[in-house]
């Protein structure tokens, strides 16, 4: 007697967004907590007393009956929601980039875009991160299926999901969660850095992230006492002023005031990586062609100019080799304010003091350095020469 198996028929773009949206769902936090209390010792005085007083049964036998029954049941449950989740993603990726020799189908990319926008999937999604353990070593099926999230974000259809919900109200309630699941909880940070940067990489993405509010808390993020975070927020940070100019020349256009008032704080920051950071990032934004004329209104203020005055005194010499080359835009600048003047011919003596003393670091073009810096002094010399500049 022979028996005839149809192989599973492939979900449809619909069937497969229920899915994904039934098994994040399963994924609840009430559970997960609730798992990992039962996961300690039964003998435990203070979790005994702790559940006994959070529930409402008639004897205590029945208490400890019921914890018997869902230790026994509760990680099994939570392990098959990880797999459903897992099961579904992976299948989601191949609908979005094919399996390496088939091509997707263009029409089930777009029904599962629609579809996960309609469905607000994309902020369930994000939601729910914090519950995968991305860095729980101990549990390689969590890792396992936080590196298949990171590599969905980089399938090639998943920019149409993102696109189609930055245009609906989903992804604003998205982008909300995942401002507070990201950069503030150490767990997920460096996975949803890396999902994050990958979102960078294009143009509109970028413009979003930074006319949303939560572009201002990259200024908190990058300071974190956490050096790992910290860091890869900065990466961010940096690919968010970098990768695209135009954008970033309409947003710091927009935005001049809020935004150097916050980043003076980098530059004027008690941390030195944080210091030398900024300084590095913000001669890499200044100078890019689209952003001249913020170099042009930057370095005709007075404030800026302190600062970079008070950084070439800074105890590192990496931060005055820095520092100088901001610096010395100013004081090259042929249309330089009265103000601008004023000061230079004011604290010309120790700012002389600190250029002579300054040199080259390691690996720089000596002869380059001593030329412009010989060209610094001699304007220092004219504006600190030139009447009627009494503050």
């Amino acid at each position: 007697m022979s028996f005839f198996f149809k192989p599973s028929r492939p979900k449809t773009p619909q069937e497969l967004v229920k899915a994904i949206k039934d098994s994040l769902m399963g994924l609840d936090t009430k559970t997960v907590v609730e798992v990992k209390a039962l996961e300690k010792r039964p003998g435990d005085l203070n979790f005994v007393i702790a559940v006994k007083l959070s529930g409402d049964f008639e004897t205590f036998k029945e208490l400890v009956d019921i914890l018997d029954r869902v230790k026994k049941f509760a990680p099994l449950c939570l392990v098959q929601a990880l797999e459903e989740v897992e099961k579904n993603f992976v299948t989601m990726k191949l609908m979005l980039s094919g399996d390496g020799e088939v091509e997707p189908n263009m029409d089930h990319v777009s029904q599962l875009t629609l579809e996960i926008c309609k469905e607000d999937v994309l902020a369930l999604f994000l939601h729910k991160l914090p519950l995968f353990g991305w860095e729980d070593s101990s549990d390689t099926g969590k890792k396992r299926l936080g590196s298949l999230l990171v590599h969905t974000i980089k399938a090639k259809g998943w920019l149409n999901v993102l696109l189609c919900a930055i245009y609906g109200e989903s992804f604003r309630i998205a982008g909300l969660s995942c401002r507070v699941v990201s950069y503030d909880n150490k767990d997920i940070a460096l996975n949803c850095g890396n999902m994050l940067r990958e979102c960078i990489k294009y143009p509109t993405l970028a413009k979003y992230i930074l006319e949303s509010p939560s572009f201002e808390l990259f200024f908190k993020y990058v300071g974190l006492p956490n050096f790992d975070v910290a860091s890869d927020a900065f990466s961010t940070f940096k690919d968010l002023l970098t990768k695209h100019a135009t954008a970033v020349s309409e947003f710091l256009t927009a935005h001049y005031d809020e935004f150097f008032e916050q980043y003076e704080k980098l530059l004027t920051s008690t941390n030195y990586v944080t210091r030398r950071q900024s300084l590095k990032l913000l001669s890499e934004f200044l100078l890019e062609p689209p952003n001249s004329h913020i170099m042009k209104r930057y370095i005709a203020e007075v404030r800026h100019l302190k600062i970079m005055m008070t950084l070439m005194k800074d105890s590192s010499k990496n931060i005055q080799i820095s520092a100088f080359h901001i610096f010395k835009v100013f004081v090259a600048n042929p249309n330089k304010p009265r103000d601008i003047k004023v000061i230079l011919a004011k604290n010309h003596e120790r700012l002389l003091a600190l250029l002579y003393n300054l040199s080259a670091g390691k690996g720089a073009d000596d002869d380059q350095f001593e030329e412009e810096k010989e060209l610094i002094i001699k304007e220092i010399e004219r504006v600190s020469q030139l009447p009627n500049l009494e503050s």
